[in-house]
């Protein structure tokens, strides 16, 4: 098991990111790192060297780059070598902090799509406020225009995911859409409607309004990707502003409040980390012919190895193995 990591992308690189290797090798001690970028910035936060492979390159893709433009330009950099690294064969999947719209493209153009898949989608696991099981959404902005066909294809890959890698027997998928009525919505998701309601592989549970998301009312959501976006940013955008609310909250009320917070310690914590969608792993760039993740860009050295943990599970599963059989006639694997 091969995972390539773009050392150098995201806000604090190469920093986070190898320790967040390192606390990975701790718990998948089997998996094998290369880890693509400047090689004395990687080395002075490497503890273990054991599987593990630094392959400089001084070239990186920064995150005001155009995304095509630095793929096609810049064909030394830490991503797009960890890129061709899984299309030819020497790493199983790619990981990378780094500029969202390059590794799309990396994906797409270089590790390549599943044939019979029209839009790779960008799927998550967000947060449900009353388990820790989470939800899978997608498309969260791969794509800025979708075609029915494209949800429909949505809905089967994130019921792959939430069944292999995540353990749901029989997941619910719902479609995004501004009432839970069959004839409510746009001409995208009246069509959409229709084909998952007649796909017999998916367990479709209707449509379901974002109000009810957090509450767990589906354990896959497919939408376009224009809205997937800012429904993503809504939701962490709210996360964001209720934590910083209890905050000033706290420190308005005083030592009284200050004594109450302190109580409510452990409590507090745990609601955070409820919030937090980073403990369930990166974002996948799903229908693609290896697993290509992406993490935020201020991501820290925990929410790297809870990436990687989700990168191992997906390659123990085969669920993109799976996907490939389900979508590729057999003459064509």
């Amino acid at each position: 098991m091969k995972i390539a990591v773009d050392a150098m992308g995201g806000d604090n690189a190469p920093q986070a990111i190898v320790e967040g290797v390192m606390l990975a090798k701790k718990n998948h001690p089997e998996i094998e790192f290369q880890l693509y970028g400047n090689e004395a910035a990687i080395k002075q936060y490497v503890t273990d060297e054991k599987n593990l492979t630094i392959i400089h390159t001084d070239e990186k893709i920064a995150s005001d780059d155009e995304p095509v433009k630095a793929i096609r330009r810049k064909k030394q950099a830490s991503m797009v070598l960890a890129a061709q690294a899984v299309k030819e064969g020497r790493a199983d999947a790619i990981f990378s902090a780094g500029n969202t719209g390059a590794l799309l493209a990396a994906g797409l153009f270089i590790v390549g799509r599943i044939k019979g898949i029209e839009r790779p989608g960008l799927m998550s696991t967000l947060p449900v406020l009353d388990s820790d099981a989470g939800f899978d959404m997608l498309d969260l902005g791969a794509n800025a225009e979708n075609k029915a066909e494209h949800l429909h294809q949505y809905a089967i890959l994130g019921s792959f995911y939430a069944k292999h890698v995540r353990g749901i027997a029989n997941p619910r998928v719902g479609l995004l859409n501004n009432g839970t009525e069959e004839t409510k919505g746009s001409e995208l998701t009246k069509e959409a409607f229709q084909l998952l309601k007649a796909e017999t592989s998916i367990n479709f549970v209707g449509n379901v309004e974002a109000r009810e998301l957090l509450n767990g009312v589906a354990d896959v959501v497919v939408t376009d990707g224009f809205t997937g976006n800012a429904v993503l940013k809504t939701i962490e955008g709210t996360a964001m502003g209720l934590m910083q609310l209890l905050k000033t909250s706290i420190n308005d009320a005083g030592t009284k409040g200050k004594f109450g917070a302190l109580m409510l310690k452990d409590t507090l914590y745990s609601l955070k980390g409820k919030l937090d969608y980073s403990a369930h792993g990166g974002a996948v760039l799903f229908g693609l012919k290896a697993p290509v993740i992406k993490t935020h860009g201020a991501t820290g050295p925990e929410a790297v190895a809870n990436t990687i943990s989700q990168i191992h599970t997906m390659l123990e599963t085969d669920v993109v193995g799976q996907l490939v059989h389900f979508f590729e006639p057999e003459s064509e694997q």
